[in-house]
C-alpha cells in the first residue's frame, strides 16, 4: 500500500508559488498535523518537484551521520517514478510521516525567505526542458543524485542535494533555466563524488599492497 498522487484527485486550482502552498497550510487551523500525504494533494502537478525539494533542502548543509540516507530514500521513489513517468507515488510508511501544525509553521518561516528570493528568479521560460521526454531524463539525473545521497560519503550529500532542488525549482516554475543550471552541478557531483571514490579506492589498494608486501 501507499499514496498516490493520482489516485487520490488532483483538483484544477489557480497556479501557487510553492511558498504560497506552505504558508497555506501552515496557517490552516483546521488541521492538527501536516503530512507528507497532504503536500501531495496541496501541490498537484508539481508533487515531483515540491516533494524532491523538500527532501533534498535539509541536505544542503552537513547533518549528522545517516540523515542523507533517511532522506535519499524517499527521493530514489520520486526519481525511479519520474524518470519511468509514473504517478508520483510513496510508501504508507512515509506518506503519512507527519509533523505538529506549528512545527510546520516555524520551518516554514525559517525557510520562506530563501524560499521567496529563488522564486522571485524563477518564470517560465525554456519550458520544453520541463516537460516529458525531458522530465524523464531529469528523473533519471535525480535518480543518480538520490543514489549518491545515500550512500555514507562524508560531506558527500551537499553538491547532489544542491543539484536536485536546482532542478525541483525548475519543474515547479517550468524554468528551464533552472534546470540546465541543475545539469551543471550534476556533473560538477558526479566529477567530485567519482574523484572521492577513485581516490578512496586507491588509497584502499595501497594499504593493502603495504600490508602484504
Amino acid at each position: 500500500m501507499g499514496y498516490d498522487a493520482a489516485a487520490n484527485g488532483r483538483r484544477r486550482e489557480p497556479r501557487r508559488r510553492f511558498s504560497e502552498i506552505l504558508a497555506m497550510l501552515a496557517a490552516d487551523e483546521k488541521r492538527d498535523r501536516i503530512s507528507v500525504a497532504d503536500l501531495f494533494t496541496a501541490m498537484g502537478d508539481r508533487t515531483f518537484g515540491a516533494l524532491m525539494l523538500i527532501f533534498a533542502v535539509p541536505n544542503l548543509v552537513p547533518t549528522p551521520p545517516g540523515t542523507s540516507a533517511i532522506l535519499g530514500a524517499p527521493l530514489i521513489f520520486l526519481a525511479a517514478q519520474m524518470m519511468l513517468g509514473k504517478s508520483p507515488w510513496l510508501p504508507d510508511v512515509i506518506a503519512r510521516r507527519s509533523m505538529t501544525r506549528s512545527d510546520f509553521s516555524a520551518v516554514t518561516e525559517r525557510a520562506a525567505p530563501w524560499i521567496a528570493r529563488a522564486e522571485r528568479m524563477l518564470q517560465p521560460r525554456l519550458s520544453l526542458l520541463t516537460y516529458p521526454p525531458a522530465e524523464n531524463i531529469i528523473g533519471g539525473l535525480c535518480l543518480v543524485l538520490a543514489i549518491i545521497l545515500f550512500l555514507p560519503l562524508p560531506l558527500g550529500n551537499i553538491l547532489p542535494a544542491l543539484a536536485i532542488c536546482l532542478f525541483a525549482f525548475g519543474m515547479l516554475e517550468r524554468d528551464g533555466v533552472w534546470v540546465l543550471a541543475g545539469g551543471l552541478v550534476f556533473v560538477a557531483s558526479v566529477v567530485v563524488i567519482g574523484g572521492v571514490l577513485v581516490a578512496g579506492f586507491m588509497a584502499t589498494m595501497h594499504i593493502l599492497q603495504q600490508a602484504f608486501a
